[in-house]
């Protein structure tokens, strides 16, 4: 048994059988004979020395005379990223096998690369697959503009941005992200492949995510093609001659990734692996 004296310390752990507690208002003074807490644990965090806080969770959750700053803090946000979580989750759960097609926003509709968005779309809708894209213009739009001509399903998973105009018209499921890193999750979960067409920085780093995710092991059987030799190319050599060259990749992570010209290629690379 611990010391009869400490239950009428108040303040002191021992006294609420909490030991993440220090039972004292934010503001209140330590009354005469308590003694701070040197480690003080609130829930899955440590605290110690100077880093214990006066009060406790419940105190500030119940203290009706708090402001509200508090729903534009961290903790507060844990709950908003998770709600995406269960609403990307919930819109996505019953998609069939699908492939995640990335490209420019800004690849205009009169271009070969638009072209060969539509009948990249298209192609996979035949090959018996959904068709996921960031959901917004350009190459997105093309994809998802396959995928609904060739009366498949079309998803867009968007995000909050301050100069995004919103969902493509021919996207058929259509979920809006807050957070990158959510909407991140998404594509890698929903999906048993990539199509990279040309893009730009945001294409890059979907694609460089895709690449580590694999190498690592995170996710398996998980095909990568890059479509368009001409633009990817000098991408490419700049990994052989450069990344691998200096030691910073090995030679069989070149193996990652296909590169083609072709939609029917790209298609049967991207979809080969997929147990079907």
């Amino acid at each position: 048994m611990g010391n009869p004296q400490d239950a009428r310390i108040p303040g002191n752990p021992a006294s609420t059988g909490d030991p993440g507690s220090t039972g004292m208002p934010e503001d209140a003074e330590i009354p005469e004979g308590a003694v701070k807490p040197e480690e003080q644990r609130l829930g899955p965090v440590l605290r110690r020395r100077e880093q214990v806080q006066p009060g406790t969770t419940d105190q500030r959750l119940l203290d009706s005379e708090d402001d509200s700053e508090w729903v534009h803090t961290d903790p507060w946000r844990v709950m908003r990223i998770q709600s995406e979580f269960v609403e990307g989750f919930g819109a996505l759960a019953e998609l069939p096998s699908a492939i995640s097609v990335f490209g420019s926003a800004r690849t205009a509709a009169d271009t070969p690369e638009y072209d060969a968005g539509v009948r990249i779309g298209r192609a996979l809708v035949d090959a018996g697959f959904a068709v996921i894209t960031g959901g917004g213009p350009g190459a997105m739009e093309a994809a998802n503009k396959g995928a609904r001509e060739a009366k498949g399903i079309s998803v867009g998973l968007g995000i909050e941005l301050p100069f995004e105009s919103g969902l493509n018209p021919h996207v058929d499921i259509g979920v809006n992200f807050r957070y990158f890193f959510v909407r991140k999750t998404m594509f890698v979960k929903y999906a048993q492949g990539f199509v990279v067409l040309p893009g730009g920085l945001g294409t890059l780093d979907e694609l460089f995510e895709a690449l580590t995710l694999v190498q690592t092991g995170k996710v398996t059987r998980f095909p990568i093609v890059l479509f368009g030799s001409a633009y990817w190319s000098g991408l490419v050599d700049w990994l052989r001659t450069t990344v691998v060259a200096q030691g910073k990749a090995s030679e069989k992570d070149l193996l990652l990734f296909h590169v083609t010209d072709d939609v029917e290629e790209a298609v049967a690379l991207v979809t080969k692996e997929v147990g079907r």
